[in-house]
């Protein structure tokens, strides 16, 4: 009988069922990042006077916490996380009101908290809460989400955007409603009622960026209005990221199939591409690593990323696990679209960190939180 017993423990002991190759390969990009933010960086800091590698380590410092950070979250069971889903969100909205009025201002958003050599940006954390809160709520409806939890998961949603949007970053409000969309279509919400979010979406982004010049209302600032006028008109060269999408693509185009050689690329050594190292680290590995040896292993990379997550949410052991897999997963693949896509000229330029990839803590740690949560839902989904 106590054998019987310890085999049943055994079989649902969580490191059994531990999906290794999750974190593995968000290392693995990580690894890349650090190595394409040195690239990226180096000569300026060098010129300057300054230490070399200081991107570099700052960037492996990010990883080592985001590493640390990813196994307590994947070591704390998950279902802790829903119970203390509202807490956390309420920190969050607190957070993000608080910088509004005492973050520091950088590229015309007010999104940061200036700590001691570091810039905290509580929307990168405000994130993962409002998955938690979100998935919380939507899984504690039986039989989906009927028109009135619908209407109280978009509310509960609307708020941490609202505020994102009023600190005027708008590419971080994008993930907030990508989120939102993902989790709302898992959780069993109706086709109509997806597409009229949709609608009142696309209607309400609209409504930002002509509000200054039809109502006179200022809803974002100038440089996020200029970047989807760059993206509309690829072809004027006036504005700063007409400049900025060029160089990308100059970038991608010049490392071919085979690239350029690590620390040999000319738009990357030379710093033409502005804001290289954050929102446009792609084009370094582009560059530098061609599309055989940088691109194409990095979008592979990421597909395998999006496909274990996907898994995860599959096997879960309840719906709250199932839609905190679907939360992550809408938060990191919606990113790499983005960015990729505005790298290309595909997509508006929108600021979005590349996961794993583009320097900067905040956005390091809360990718890897989130795959320390979904590798706690893989890893559970026997548990009792």
């Amino acid at each position: 009988m106590v054998n019987a017993l310890s085999t049943r423990r055994e079989l649902r002991s969580p490191i059994r069922y531990v999906d290794w190759f999750l974190p593995l390969v968000a290392i693995g990009i990580s690894v890349l990042g650090v190595l394409m933010n040195y690239s990226a960086t180096w000569r300026v800091l060098e010129f300057e006077g300054n230490d070399p590698y200081q991107f570099a380590k700052r960037q492996t410092v990010f990883v080592l916490i985001g590493i640390v950070a990813m196994t307590v979250a994947a070591l704390v069971d998950y279902r802790i996380v829903r119970d203390l889903a509202p807490q956390l969100y309420l920190i969050a909205l607190a957070m993000l009101v608080g910088v509004l009025f005492i973050g520091k201002e950088v590229g015309g958003a007010r999104a940061w908290f200036q700590l001691p050599g570091f810039q905290l940006q509580p929307s990168e954390f405000g994130k993962l809460a409002s998955i938690a809160a979100l998935a919380a709520f939507a899984a504690s409806r039986d039989g989906g989400l009927q028109l009135n939890g619908l209407l109280n998961s978009v509310v509960l949603m609307a708020v941490p955007t609202l505020l994102v949007l009023r600190g005027g970053d708008l590419g971080t409000m994008l993930v907030y409603i990508a989120i939102t969309m993902g989790v709302l279509l898992v959780a069993g919400t109706k086709v109509r009622h997806i597409v009229v979010l949709t609608l009142i979406g696309v209607a309400a982004i609209t409504f930002a960026f002509t509000a200054d010049d039809v109502f006179g209302i200022e809803l974002l600032p100038d440089r996020q209005d200029e970047r989807l006028r760059a993206f509309l008109d690829q072809d004027s060269n006036v504005t700063e990221a007409n400049y900025q999408l060029e160089q990308s693509q100059i970038a991608l185009g010049s490392g071919g199939l085979t690239g350029r050689g690590y620390l040999a690329g000319s738009q990357t050594t030379l710093n033409l591409v502005p804001e290289q190292e954050t929102d446009f680290i792609f084009t370094a590995a582009g560059e530098e690593l061609g599309f055989l040896f940088g691109s194409l292993p990095l979008l592979a990379a990421y597909f395998f990323l999006i496909w274990r997550i996907l898994r995860a949410a599959q096997l879960a052991a309840d719906m709250f696990g199932t839609l905190l897999c679907v939360g992550v997963l809408s938060m990191l693949l919606f990113q790499i679209f983005q960015n990729l896509g505005m790298t290309m000229g595909i997509m508006p330029i929108a600021g979005i960190p590349l996961p794993f990839m583009s320097h900067g803590g905040s956005s390091i740690i809360t990718a890897f939180v989130g795959i320390g949560l979904v590798l706690n839902v893989r890893a559970r989904r026997f548990a009792t």
